[in-house]
């Protein structure tokens, strides 16, 4: 039979709070094993958060010998520098709501 860890013990393998541990769980994001209404995770489960959390590098390491120079800025037929955009997104405007006493026309 498989030991069952508490959320306080799953929490200081992974450096973290046991209350992350048990949101996490609660909302189903993170493997575990519900007994009563208690928490509990097997060691798959740990091996299988950690997973879950992994994060890879977004461009894959370059050997130490094989180091080039950060390239230029593109440059445009002519030859000159081309100038650096920043990537198009949709910018919504916050607008501030009137005050609540303007709405309603009481005066003390």
């Amino acid at each position: 039979m498989p030991r069952l860890y508490r959320p306080e013990e799953i929490a200081e393998a992974l450096g973290c709070s046991a209350w992350w541990v048990k949101d996490r769980a609660r909302r189903s994001l993170i493997p575990h094993t519900r007994v009563g209404r208690a928490y509990r995770f097997t060691a798959g489960h740990l091996a299988e958060i950690v997973r879950l959390h992994e994060e890879t590098p977004a461009r894959p390491a370059q050997p130490a010998g094989n180091v080039s120079a950060p390239s230029s800025p593109a440059a445009t037929l002519d030859g000159s520098p081309q100038p650096r955009r920043h990537p198009t997104t949709s910018v919504n405007h916050l607008r501030a709501r009137p005050p609540r006493r303007a709405q309603y026309d009481a005066t003390a």
